[in-house]
């Protein structure tokens, strides 16, 4: 049993609490933000927009590293030194059978991680849905978009990432999956042709 000193002081700080939480409800508008000095930084580009991609059909041809993404970007790739390897484009230990996975580096210079990977490849949506599952199953994210599927390593463990902290990313539309080892870097790939 608590004695009477105990007892008041509890009411006290009780009557205290109830007071403050009914003032604090009771209160107005909080008041308005205080002006701020703002410091002029670099403008930043927008972001390009995705457009989507065209449709896919059997007459799309086959792309190659050097179609897969713009000209612009071959020549910079050129101008530095740097060429395509091709691959086949591999969903973890899934083989896409009309797919084509480009590795851009300095192949002749010193080994390092400089490069850049993109791919692209047919895939109809049974095959797309299970190879989805099997990414996210191995704790990759999902995000659906007005774009497609998007599937991207979890955050945190990616060895490279652009602005936004993606890291190797999948797109899955209709018909087709883009891959590139950044979410951004699937904005450079420019197939099919429109």
């Amino acid at each position: 049993m608590f004695s009477p000193r105990h007892r008041t002081g509890a009411a006290i700080v009780l009557a205290l609490t109830v007071a403050s939480l009914a003032t604090a409800c009771a209160a107005g508008p909080p008041p308005a933000p205080l002006p701020t000095e703002s410091v002029a930084g670099t403008p930043s580009a927008p972001a390009p927009e995705v457009s989507p991609t065209p449709t896919v059909d059997a007459s799309t041809p086959d792309p190659t590293c050097e179609t897969l993404i713009g000209p612009e970007i071959v020549a910079d790739f050129e101008s530095v030194g740097w060429s395509s390897q091709a691959e086949p484009l591999r969903v973890g230990d899934r083989t896409v059978d009309d797919g084509l996975q480009c590795v851009w580096a300095d192949f002749e210079g010193p080994a390092g991680d400089h490069l850049q990977m993109f791919g692209w490849g047919r895939m109809p949506e049974d095959e797309a849905s299970e190879a989805q599952a099997w990414l996210v199953s191995q704790g990759w994210i999902r995000e659906d978009s007005e774009e497609g599927i998007y599937i991207t390593t979890p955050k945190g463990t990616a060895i490279v990432v652009d602005d936004d902290g993606y890291g190797m990313t999948y797109l899955f539309g209709d018909g087709w999956v883009k891959f590139a080892d950044t979410r951004q870097g699937l904005l450079l790939i420019e197939w099919p042709p429109a």
